[in-house]
């Protein structure tokens, strides 16, 4: 086995600034670990895309942000990726990619009511992949479906500074709650990684729901898989790169560099 040097990075990679959710739980388990966070805003947003753009874009970009950063773990911080294109991008990378699904085990785990939800994106409520999740952990459940595409753009404006409607949050919640059994609803996957970053906003359009993600249980398979690697003494400077013109992130900045993301290049 080859010794994996402190200084190779983690990668994380999004269609936006979504996987900033999973990477604040991985800074939490990991502090002192080097990042890459790459954002693909030039394909933002995913939601919208067919399966087959998904697939040959991922892997193609994740192959040059490898090449380039040489981690030592790859992490697709984005639901939509990873339910269409993350056995691809594990076929064509030789370094261990970790995936982000929707998180319905934890929260068939958490309802009194045997009634669940799932905010995502377009792409997402309609893989396959869903299913199966459902069928093999919440199958005696009822598993309400909604696609909220909205909030991906109040997620992206609200890390900005920029005002967001708050009907914006209460329509998503309706597209659960309106639904049969959505009045029994009690926890609701947020299954896009742009969504844990208006939780806040979600729960005041509905106090007496429980929301998830998977971030935590990301944080726990990465320290996992690491768990013989050496680490840098001190915490270092990160590394933001988007697909995007760079000139565009000036508002994300102050976010960014909260996350100690201080370099900031483009692909």
């Amino acid at each position: 086995m080859s010794i994996v040097p402190s200084s190779a990075p983690l990668l994380f990679f999004d269609s936006g600034i979504g996987g900033l959710s999973v990477l604040k739980a991985v800074q939490a388990a990991l502090p002192n670990t080097p990042i890459v966070f790459a954002a693909d805003y030039a394909g933002l947003p995913y939601g919208t895309k067919t399966e087959a753009e998904i697939s040959a874009r991922v892997p193609a970009l994740l192959g040059r942000l490898v090449e380039r950063y040489r981690p030592r773990l790859v992490t697709i911080a984005c639901n939509t990726a990873c339910t269409i294109a993350l056995a691809h991008v594990r076929a064509a990378l030789d370094v261990p990619v970790v995936g982000t699904v929707p998180a319905i085990k934890p929260a068939a785990e958490a309802t009194q009511s045997a009634v669940i939800g799932l905010l995502c994106t377009d792409a997402t409520v309609r893989q396959t992949y869903v299913d199966k999740l459902y069928a093999d952990h919440a199958p005696d459940m009822a598993l309400l479906r909604h696609a909220a595409p909205e909030l991906v753009s109040a997620a992206e404006a609200k890390i900005r500074g920029e005002p967001v409607d708050p009907a914006v949050y209460v329509r998503a919640m309706a597209g659960l709650m309106d639904q049969p059994d959505g009045a029994r609803l009690d926890v609701v996957v947020l299954g896009c990684t742009h969504f844990p970053l208006v939780e806040d906003e979600l729960r005041a359009a509905a106090p007496h729901v429980e929301f998830v993600d998977g971030a935590a249980g990301i944080a726990r398979r990465i320290r996992h898989l690491t768990k013989d690697q050496t680490w840098p003494v001190d915490a270092e400077e990160g590394t933001f790169v988007t697909t995007g013109p760079v000139a565009r992130l000036n508002t994300l900045l102050p976010a960014l560099f909260g996350f100690g993301l201080t370099r900031i290049t483009s692909l």
